[in-house]
């Protein structure tokens, strides 16, 4: 499940469920950006090779939403910046800095599932950011297009949102036109589906043909 196209199964954190779908948890995650009006750079961090969920894949710094945090937008909004700060050492103070971006459903055929709010946000001046060590081991900045080269190089793995919305980001020349785009832009549910033919997967986006 780690391409629109056909691949074997399971890819990192999509083992396939056969029963009754388990029910999506909430979370939220944030696309960093850095380059302003000349270029555009994505954070991604390297989660650790012992997470029993995606070790050693490269995400965005994200996560499921506390129960303390309540519900809705706010809640999201505050996990994302949470997670932020605990996985990138990156402190943003006003939550609607964050321009919502996309909001992807785990397909119901996938054990583990989540409901993801992507969030964007542009570095803060004077800050860098800093992985602990423990739950994410590594960092980079990529141009959205390098990134996706070094996933098919062999150099990084990725999983499919990543991999779509890297694809959807190197449209882009800048943060300010990524931001530009994003900015009051209505965001609609993407659920992806799986099909199964013999041993191999292969993830359906809403609009393709099958879906």
């Amino acid at each position: 499940m780690r391409t629109s196209e056909e691949s074997e199964r399971p890819g990192p954190g999509e083992t396939y469920n056969a029963g009754a779908p388990t029910p999506a948890r909430q979370a939220a995650s944030v696309i960093l950006l850095r380059g302003g009006a000349e270029k555009l750079e994505v954070l991604l961090v390297k989660r650790t090779p012992q997470a029993r969920f995606m070790g050693g894949v490269w995400v965005f710094p994200g996560g499921a939403v506390d129960a303390d945090e309540g519900d809705g937008d706010g809640a999201h909004r505050a996990a994302a910046l949470r997670e932020l700060h605990e996985e990138a050492a990156i402190a943003l103070e006003d939550p609607q800095e964050l321009i919502k971006f996309s909001r992807w459903i785990t397909p119901a055929d996938v054990q583990i599932r989540f409901d993801t709010h992507f969030f964007l946000a542009a570095l803060p001046a004077g800050q860098e950011p800093a992985v602990d060590g423990e739950e994410c081991v590594d960092l980079g900045w990529f141009a959205p297009a390098g990134a996706l080269e070094a996933y098919q190089g062999g150099e990084i793995t990725l999983v499919f949102p990543t991999i779509k919305h890297l694809e959807q980001l190197s449209d882009f020349s800048s943060v300010e036109e990524v931001l530009g785009y994003a900015r009051g832009r209505e965001v609609q549910p993407v659920q992806p589906r799986v099909i199964l033919e013999g041993e191999v997967a292969r993830i359906l986006l809403p609009g393709e043909p099958g879906y």
